[in-house]
């Protein structure tokens, strides 16, 4: 048998070990963090492997030439870097959602803006939008808290003072005892809900910083930093729990200014399907407190109806302006519109009393079933029509009942809309609000 020699076993040895790594990389492509990176580099190929085996994953959506992307970039890494050390690590992620092959990922979890952030929970079967702060430390902050349990035992006062933050909302379940289906669906809202509230829960309401404390358990206590500061509500049921916090998780007239904490509520003000009813004024001029306060009465009066309301400032507010084609020299001004067809009707106001009027008239129109058909199905093109003045009768109705004659439709509607005139258009339609 011949002998090789020590360089043909060297060289031998080395293309085993070549081909040994290039089978493993086949069978296996693993997602891998670049050199002295901790965010793992994910494609399509790596991307359900990697969430697979993470039970809590954050994944960044980015585009190279995203200038956003580029600023969070050092603070994610950062981050990444931190949150590897937590126990157990938290693992940062990111794709490149603007090359070809990964644009189905971007499809797929409807990222429709850069930089998008996803929280992968238990292998991919609950995904959450990341709302979290965009700077290293706030990023490792809220992730510690989204990696822990959804709801906080809250046993004490002090437990209850760590918590709470009075600038926050923060809600919490108070029960009898941490079993049940009141129970269960609290704590299954708490985790669909994490991402965007804190929650807790107790067996105590005087534990709580406000609120009843003799109150009947169980119930949902949200405390929050506006209107009323504390609201309770005693159904269970999980839609109704969840409506009951999108309800009361807004201010009742959210305001358009460039304070930061407002923006929050102003997403989710314009993401809301409901009709809603913007004010513009500006804020630095006298008539502003006149108008606000008459304004919040009015929210006031309709909190039990869908309305949203929002007042903003011309000033900050001129990309609304441009996307309902009107010009700050019309200000104050008032803007209704449907959520669902996003047809609009603006009124330029003279003053509160017109406000008032014509917020009643055009609001109560969209509960009243034959009358909002008319203005849903009506030929108005989207965008913004200036409405004229009301009929008198209608004026002098008291503000809890209020009843139109159809005849009266072509009066007040803007030119661009047609009202359909049947045989009964004499008849009143009541609109009971």
């Amino acid at each position: 048998m011949a002998t090789r020699s020590p360089a043909a076993w060297i060289s031998l040895l080395l293309a085993l070990a070549l081909a040994l790594s290039a089978r493993a990389a086949e069978e296996a492509p693993a997602a891998a963090a670049a050199e002295g990176e901790a965010v793992l580099t994910l494609d399509v190929d790596t991307f359900d492997e990697a969430v697979a085996k993470h039970p809590f994953i954050v994944v960044e959506f980015y585009a190279p030439w995203c200038g956003h992307c580029k600023a969070l970039a050092p603070e994610y890494e950062k981050a990444a870097q931190s949150l590897s050390k937590h126990d157990p690590p938290i693992v940062l992620a990111k794709v490149d959602a603007n090359e070809d092959k990964n644009r189905p990922l971007a499809t797929k979890y409807e990222v429709q803006g850069f930089p998008t952030l996803k929280i992968f929970r238990n292998q991919g079967k609950n995904i959450q939008e990341y709302k979290g702060p965009r700077e290293a430390e706030g990023i490792v902050e809220y992730l510690k808290k989204q990696v822990g349990p959804a709801s906080k035992e809250i046993k004490s006062p002090e437990d209850a003072a760590s918590l709470i933050d009075d600038k926050k909302i923060y809600i919490v379940g108070v029960f009898t005892e941490f079993s049940g289906t009141e129970f269960t669906n609290f704590m299954e809202v708490a985790e669909k809900l994490r991402s965007d509230y804190d929650f807790g829960h107790t067996l105590h309401a005087n534990h709580l910083p406000r609120g009843d404390a003799a109150v009947e358990r169980p119930l949902v206590r949200l405390l929050k930093p506006f209107d009323e500061l504390v609201v309770d509500s005693k159904d269970f049921d999980i839609a109704a729990l969840e409506k009951f916090i999108d309800a009361s998780s807004t201010p009742r007239v959210v305001t358009f200014d460039k304070n930061p904490d407002n923006h929050p509520y102003l997403l989710k003000f314009f993401q809301s399907s409901a009709p809603k009813a913007m004010l513009f004024v500006n804020f630095s001029t006298g008539p502003f407190d006149s108008f606000k306060s008459t304004y919040a009465a009015a929210a006031e009066e309709f909190k039990d109806k869908e309305l949203k309301f929002l007042i903003g400032d011309i000033e900050a507010a001129q990309g609304a302006f441009q996307y309902f084609g009107l010009k700050e020299e019309q200000a104050p001004l008032i803007l209704i519109q449907d959520g669902d067809s996003k047809k609009s009707l603006s009124l330029f106001l003279r003053s509160t009393t017109s406000l008032l009027r014509w917020l009643w008239l055009t609001a109560s129109t969209m509960w009243c079933s034959s009358l909002a058909k008319m203005f849903l199905s009506s030929s108005m093109p989207p965008g913004v029509d200036t409405a004229r003045s009301w009929p008198l009768s209608w004026r002098r109705q008291p503000p809890h009942l209020k009843v139109m004659r159809k005849s009266w439709l072509p009066r007040w509607m803007p030119p661009q809309m047609t009202c359909p005139v049947s045989s009964t258009s004499r008849a009143t339609q009541p609109c009971t609000l």
